[in-house]
């Protein structure tokens, strides 16, 4: 599966911002600490939510991220997009004419894998950011 740090850690920070909301605005020192990131991948990571309008900066001497919505409305699959990942276990391209392994058709196996693709997304289509707060508490 092909699901790099960065999809993972995004979901992570963004599950820290959800769990400590209340709080107020979080500092990226706070979720790095918190969550084992780099604090330097976390920055990269927080430029694209908040391209994305998932988060948005606070300044100021008790500033740092909040989130755009509630986490109710938050599902798992708009972070792992924001941060231009995407779950794909097959290496082909679908609307590749040359198929699987760049030979003229696909291989035997291509419908399991696409299934499964299709699984994983509908999973974090379905999961919202409040459901990971919930079961962590």
């Amino acid at each position: 599966m092909k699901l790099t740090t960065r999809g993972r850690y995004a979901v992570m920070a963004m599950a820290d911002l959800a769990l400590f909301k209340d709080k107020g605005p979080t500092s990226l020192t706070d979720i790095s600490l918190r969550q084992n990131i780099s604090l330097a991948y976390l920055e990269q990571i927080f430029i694209k939510l908040k391209d994305k309008n998932l988060v948005k900066s606070i300044r100021g001497a008790k500033g740092g991220y909040v989130l755009e919505f509630e986490p109710e409305d938050i599902k798992i699959s708009n972070i792992i997009d924001a941060v231009d990942e995407e779950v794909k276990m097959l290496n082909c391209k679908k609307e590749s004419k040359k198929g699987c392994n760049n030979k003229s058709s696909k291989c035997i196996t291509h419908n399991l894998w696409d299934q499964l693709d299709q699984h994983i997304n509908n999973f974090f289509e379905k999961v919202k950011l409040q459901d990971l707060v919930k079961n962590s508490k």
